[in-house]
């Protein structure tokens, strides 16, 4: 079964420090197959090479606005080679360890979790194929 269209279209994080969240999920997402668009004032969008749907956005929490916390938001992961990458990526780029990679077997994923500079539960998963 294939949808005409994705489940989410977008989403954006509103940061308390842009300059902290930024090179985060740029670099956690990378191994991930997930690009950085140019970067403006109001923030910097991520989208697969050539697929602009769905996108995922980080920016600057303005002025009377509330910081995104409280989050858990799952990537998927091509192999468990990119969940590990992603995991690498965020413990060197400021990201907190929440799960080491392991297999989850009653998920059938193979997942890794960390928090995000404003502790949002982020993760990258790998979903396993059952054996027959």
């Amino acid at each position: 079964m294939t949808a005409p269209y994705p489940f989410i279209h977008h989403i954006t994080l509103l940061a308390s420090d842009f300059d902290a969240s930024e090179p985060f999920y740029t670099a956690v997402l990378a191994p991930l197959g997930v690009i950085a668009g140019d970067r403006d004032p109001g923030g910097i969008e991520y989208w697969e090479d050539g697929i602009d749907t769905p996108s995922f956005a980080v920016g600057p929490a303005q002025p009377g606005e509330d910081v995104t916390r409280g989050v858990h938001l799952a990537f998927t992961a091509k192999d468990r080679a990119a969940v590990d990458a992603f995991y690498e990526a965020a413990l060197a780029n400021g990201g907190k360890e929440r799960h080491a990679p392991r297999l989850w077997p009653e998920y059938r994923a193979y997942c890794a979790f960390v928090s995000d500079p404003d502790g949002n539960n982020i993760e990258a998963v790998h979903k396993e194929v059952p054996e027959a």
